[in-house]
């Protein structure tokens, strides 16, 4: 009787690692191999698919490296169970190398800003609305001090985001939210710093407000233009 998984088998053509790296994940995908399994030991996997355990061992290691896999030392290595903020790291590499990148990137900031607006009115509820409103307040007593405090309205415009993030209770959407929004730390403190310089912060404080009636109406209608109205875009272009 043959005891060797169905997802094992014999590699051909492609990049070896890659191969054997595709072999794992789409066993996962068909839940063949399911979280908190453990995977075969390196020098069984390696003689089931007819390649190098060096092959294997590098596999194994790239799959660690962006969170699917984890190793116990002298228990073996296992599917992880959750999602690893290691996860994302790739991507956040590849847009920061990429030089070209800022007009994609403004794109992908508006499709998870509107994803997340939708998901928590989906999942609203008064409490956090109550805390959005504090911030507001926050916002508010910045502008009208007239001390041009940019970094203390910046902080709670990010305690703002990071709410309404978290309120789409999805930690997989959370998660890329907060790594949009560290990717363009630079050009929203920019807009921040510029509107609030140049006299126009209760503009702020009014996009800020809108989103909050978006939340509180549970309406999806035009988000995409409210959340786009919240970037100023003379400002980014200007």
């Amino acid at each position: 009787m043959n005891d060797t998984p169905r997802y094992v088998k014999n590699l051909k053509k492609e990049s070896v690692v890659q191969s054997v790296i595709n072999c794992l994940t789409d066993a996962m995908r068909n839940k063949e191999i399911k979280p908190g399994d453990r995977i075969p030991p390196e020098p069984e996997l390696a003689a089931s698919m007819g390649v190098a355990r060096s092959s294997v061992r590098e596999a194994i290691k790239i799959l660690s490296y962006l969170g699917v896999l984890e190793s116990k030392r002298s228990e073996g290595t296992f599917v992880c169970s959750g999602f690893q903020e290691s996860m994302i790291d790739p991507m956040i590499y590849g847009i920061i190398l990429n030089q070209d990148s800022f007009d994609n990137l403004m794109e992908l900031r508006e499709m998870v800003e509107t994803g997340i607006m939708r998901l928590a009115s989906q999942k609203y509820d008064e409490e956090d609305g109550h805390a959005l409103e504090a911030m507001l307040e926050q916002m508010k007593e910045i502008v009208h001090s007239g001390d041009n405090e940019v970094d203390r309205f910046f902080a709670v415009d990010n305690e703002f985001h990071d709410l309404i993030s978290q309120m789409g209770k999805n930690p997989l959407a959370d998660k890329i939210s907060r790594v949009v929004r560290t990717l363009t730390h630079a050009v929203r403190y920019e807009t921040v710093s510029t509107m609030i310089t140049s006299g126009r912060g209760d503009e702020l404080v009014a996009a800020h407000s809108k989103l909050l009636e978006i939340l509180r109406g549970h309406e999806g209608e035009d988000v995409e233009e409210i959340v786009r109205g919240t970037y100023f875009g003379d400002i980014i272009h200007g």
